[in-house]
């Protein structure tokens, strides 16, 4: 049987690169933000939504898997979050709702409420879903109001129940970076997906807009991050404020430092390729670059001896991967069975690649009757 502290990081560290994928996979809901601003035409805009439409499964069975993954793993972690902070869950869940929903009958005979509805529903999606997203994994740094008894029974400290963290303006740097870094994305794939000269031409001069927005948010985040306090515990797993922690976990994991700098690289690259030649690949260096960088935050919140769901309101309360984990046997049996991550992330791939086989154009959308 293999040691629970390799269980403990190895879990970790699928956990945090499924959230990593996740993220990426957030083009997704850039780029229903985008229906409005980019299409010029109803054929553009009709362009955009089934090109990213064609993808939203995928980003779904990612989110499924990033969930299922942190209930095996890290079920203590999985009640506290999603049973505690219930409000703001429900909320994101709402606009994942709307998302599949909108995808399903926009296009629908007789559809009393419009197509205008169910586009301004994909724009709340990829909008306030993503944003929220972002301010729930900000809690991963600043902490939630909540305390565990003797049975693991989560008490919260607030009637929001998790909506309280809309009151700390710290986390809405990360909900608005990855807004903006969702867009970025989703102009990347349209670059890619679509063959229209105008469209891309377009995309171009957005993605340059997006990307200035989006920087002063993400360096603002990571200067905050790499300043304050964080949650750190002992041998004995008492839990304690302890300075520049997650500044101190880059320089003791030298190697997932290097993943964050070769991320950003990675991600300005793909973002000059989308927006200054000719390219149509930019996505490429893109994805590959932000699942570096958010799978490197990740590991920094729970490697290290690091607190990665920390209680502001009662530090031992704070769950760790040692805390939060399953048990040894279930983590040793799961190790096995997550052998089989690869094959659906090798469907997803196949998938893609035959989705994107051919490129989107006006003809095909005019002439296809199952368009969306």
């Amino acid at each position: 049987m293999l040691s629970l502290e390799f269980l403990h990081i190895y879990w970790w560290f699928i956990v945090s690169l499924l959230g990593g994928l996740l993220v990426f996979m957030m083009f997704v809901q850039g780029g229903q933000t985008l229906i409005f601003s980019l299409g010029k035409s109803e054929i553009q805009k009709d362009m955009i939504i089934n090109s990213i439409g064609r993808k939203w499964e995928l980003t779904f069975t990612t989110l499924v898997m990033f969930g299922g993954a942190c209930f095996a793993a890290f079920p203590l972690f999985y009640a506290t979050s999603f049973g505690g902070a219930y409000w703001v869950w429900l909320a994101i869940l709402f606009c994942f709702i709307i998302q599949a929903v909108s995808y399903e009958y926009r296009k629908k005979p007789n559809n009393f409420l419009g197509e205008k509805t169910y586009e301004i529903f994909l724009f709340i999606n990829g909008s306030l879903g993503v944003i929220l997203i972002g301010m729930a994994v900000s809690t991963f740094f600043a902490g939630s109001d909540f305390s565990l008894n003797e049975h693991n029974f989560v008490k919260w400290g607030s009637a929001f129940r998790g909506l309280e963290a809309l009151g700390n303006p710290m986390l809405y740097l990360l909900g608005f970076a990855m807004f903006f870094l969702a867009r970025m994305g989703g102009l990347l794939y349209l670059i890619n997906n679509i063959d229209d000269d105008e469209l891309r031409q377009n995309a171009r001069k957005a993605l340059v807009k997006n990307t200035i927005a989006f920087l002063p948010f993400f360096l603002a985040f990571l200067a905050w991050v790499l300043t304050k306090d964080g949650f750190g515990y002992d041998e004995n797993g008492i839990v304690s404020m302890a300075e520049y922690k997650y500044a101190l976990n880059l320089i003791q994991m030298p190697v997932v430092a290097l993943a964050v700098v070769l991320g950003v690289l990675l991600v300005l690259f793909g973002v000059f390729k989308g927006a200054f030649t000719s390219s149509i690949y930019g996505i490429i260096y893109f994805g590959v670059g932000v699942v570096l960088v958010v799978t490197s935050l990740f590991l920094i919140t729970g490697l290290n001896q690091t607190a990665f769901y920390p209680s502001f309101s009662d530090l031992q309360s704070s769950l760790t991967i040692k805390t939060a984990s399953s048990s040894h046997y279930t983590l040793n049996v799961m190790f096995y069975i997550s052998f089989l991550v690869p094959v659906i992330l090798g469907y997803i791939f196949v998938v893609w690649r035959a989705i994107d086989s051919r490129k989107i154009t006006k003809d095909e959308i005019k002439n296809d009757h199952h368009a969306y």
